[in-house]
């Protein structure tokens, strides 16, 4: 058995990939609610997708504002050239599956955030490029325990969708993720 944890999917990867998905980003807002005002806000993420198995993102808005992070990910085409999703797992011990609809641009998730990673959204946030923030993160899996989690759905609109990195840094095409 291969150590955990692994990431397997015995689905193909559709050869529109390169066409949909490879070095697509997106910058895209959640019409969310603050978590403690109750009031409605704008959680603004940008998502590259780096490669066929790696993802880069940063957070500028929302609770997580601040965390710069990249991911081993899963992709698996829905409909070429219409839905696509990616999934992944966070050193928090945070799962997300995010399904991108290209026809209506839009993103729709769902976030299983560890409850290491909810209620510490501050310790959270940096860069993991950065060993202490790394180090940090990895510790926030540690509390709870695994049904321990806020299940949070949510569907955001994408402003800008084009080629390339844009703001985001480049990574390694096998840098270490957990």
């Amino acid at each position: 058995m291969a150590p955990l944890p692994e990431f397997i999917t015995n689905t193909p990867l559709h050869p529109s990939f390169d066409r949909d998905i490879r070095n697509l980003h997106l910058i895209y807002d959640y019409d969310a609610e603050n978590p403690e005002t109750k009031r409605p806000e704008k959680w603004r993420y940008e998502m590259w997708f780096f490669s066929d198995n790696r993802i880069v993102y940063a957070i500028h808005g929302g609770p997580m504002k601040g965390r710069i992070n990249y991911q081993t990910c899963t992709y698996q085409c829905i409909r070429p050239g219409e839905l696509w999703q990616c999934n992944w797992l966070e050193e928090t011990g945070t799962i997300v599956s995010l399904v991108y609809d290209i026809k209506n641009q839009k993103i729709t998730t769902l976030i299983a955030f560890s409850q290491g990673h909810w209620e510490n959204a501050e310790a959270a946030r940096g860069d993991k490029r950065n060993f202490t923030d790394f180090a940090r993160w990895r510790k926030l899996a540690e509390i709870g325990k695994q049904t321990d989690r806020l299940m949070l759905s949510e569907q955001a609109t994408i402003l800008e969708n084009f080629k390339g990195a844009g703001d985001l840094v480049p990574i390694a095409p096998d840098a270490v993720t957990l």
